[in-house]
């Protein structure tokens, strides 16, 4: 044999060497994609909880063409890990997200909200809603009260928010003040929380000079703080982990399909700028039972920054 056709021979072999080479690569590769992708529709099939609520929109979402859409965030306090089919909404976070501005807002509802409870003919507390009547009634409430289309919802156990943070390797929040609370203690400034640390910091109310205000905001900046997390390249290698914390503690309208196109249409980026707000009010007495009373020059000016965001008239 000739040198020159030895080294062709040669040639050829290293080729199909560094193409079978290649392509156990790819089907590694492929492989790990296709078992998150099985394992990610398993969880979004489990904690896929749709409701019946009362239409708002004229017309539906539409993702694909990047509507602007809200999601109301809700921590369901009934006081121990697993489903939150019971317990009050001891947070309420209504987000909007607007791909075409690449704007995200999160304004906050204070537990004790006086308002109309839609389907229950009472006025109480709004996070009396969810007791009443789970996420159905609680978006109906919501959105009677800030005159907006929720158009999904999630719901986290609280207690199940610990093992979210613990899943995306802790977090880090910047502290609007000092405090302890149970056997924690928070400076003010930078603090590195894991999840038990996340939960006291985000629960605590009676040292906050603004009471329940100052905790929707640590609230805010908790899950502010996860969802940075979230979105970073390496949290992949976790997933397992995040998608067990997900499945044991959270409850959704958003499907699998729905988490394909926020991706693909621009929403998921538009997380990383995030705008902050809370709906005020004045604390008082009604019947011996304190309520967070909000006028109307407060919930026009809230209405008016998430119609805005929302692009509605």
């Amino acid at each position: 044999m000739s040198e020159q056709r030895k080294r062709k021979r040669k040639k050829r072999w290293g080729l199909r060497i560094f193409l079978g080479l290649l392509a156990v690569l790819v089907l590694t590769v492929g492989g790990y994609v296709y078992s998150v992708y099985r394992n990610l529709s398993k969880t979004t099939d489990t904690i896929y909880t749709p409701v019946e609520t009362q239409p708002v929109r004229e017309a539906g979402v539409d993702l694909t063409q990047q509507t602007p859409i809200s999601i109301l965030l809700m921590g369901i306090d009934n006081g121990a890990e697993g489903r939150t089919e019971a317990g009050r909404s001891d947070s309420m976070i209504v987000v909007t997200i607007n791909p075409k501005t690449q704007t995200t807002a999160m304004v906050s509802i204070p537990r004790d909200t006086f308002s109309e409870i839609v389907g229950n003919d009472t006025y109480d507390k709004i996070n009396h809603a969810y007791w009443f009547g789970g996420a159905e009634m609680a978006i109906n409430t919501v959105q009677k009260l800030l005159g907006i289309p929720i158009d999904y919802y999630a719901s986290i156990n609280m207690e199940g928010l610990k093992q979210m943070v613990d899943a995306v390797g802790g977090i880090t929040v910047n502290s609007p003040l000092a405090f302890t609370s149970r056997g924690y203690t928070f400076v003010e400034g930078s603090n590195q929380m894991n999840g038990e640390a996340a939960l006291a910091f985000s629960r605590m109310r009676e040292e906050d000079p603004t009471q329940d205000t100052g905790r929707q905001d640590r609230q805010r900046l908790v899950i502010e703080a996860i969802i940075h997390n979230l979105i970073q390249t390496d949290m992949l290698l976790s997933y397992q982990d995040i998608l067990h914390s997900l499945s044991a503690n959270v409850e959704t309208s958003l499907q699998m399909s729905d988490y394909l196109a926020l991706q693909q249409n621009g929403y998921v980026s538009a997380v990383s700028n995030i705008k902050q707000d809370h709906l005020g009010g004045v604390g008082g007495l009604r019947n011996e039972i304190y309520y967070s009373f909000v006028d109307g020059a407060e919930l026009n000016r809230v209405q008016e920054v998430l119609k805005t965001e929302l692009e509605l008239p």
